[in-house]
């Protein structure tokens, strides 16, 4: 098999460079779960609307053809993570990313599917 070392060699100060630069083991798991939940077609489909324009539950239920109840659902999970954010204009709830990460993270994403050609 050619796409495994043939010979057990651990080089031990390459291991321990890169486990000291590395990120800690919690900034691993929630990026883990920001990943998990970007995972969900529903919710990835939101985060990308939300890349282009701040829109309101009901514009994003039109937009992903899915109820305002699984939409509501969705976006409390992507607000608990820390991806959108919201704000209330009267009766209305208005959501947007919460920061330029985010979509810089979704751009990526869909620029490596593009460049890969799946």
């Amino acid at each position: 098999m050619a796409d495994v070392c043939e010979v057990a060699c651990v080089d031990a100060e390459k291991v321990a460079r890169v486990r000291a630069a590395g990120p800690a083991p919690a900034t691993l798991l929630a990026l883990a779960e920001t990943f998990k939940a970007l995972g969900d077609p529903t919710r990835l489909r939101i985060v990308a609307a939300l890349a282009q324009e701040e829109l309101c539950v009901c514009d994003l239920a039109t937009l992903v053809d899915v109820s305002e109840s699984a939409v509501s659902h969705s976006l409390r999970t992507l607000r608990q993570l820390r991806l959108v954010q919201y704000r209330k204009v009267g009766k209305i709830a208005y959501y947007s990313l919460d920061d330029a990460h985010v979509a810089r993270l979704v751009a990526e994403g869909l620029g490596h599917i593009d460049e890969v050609g799946r």
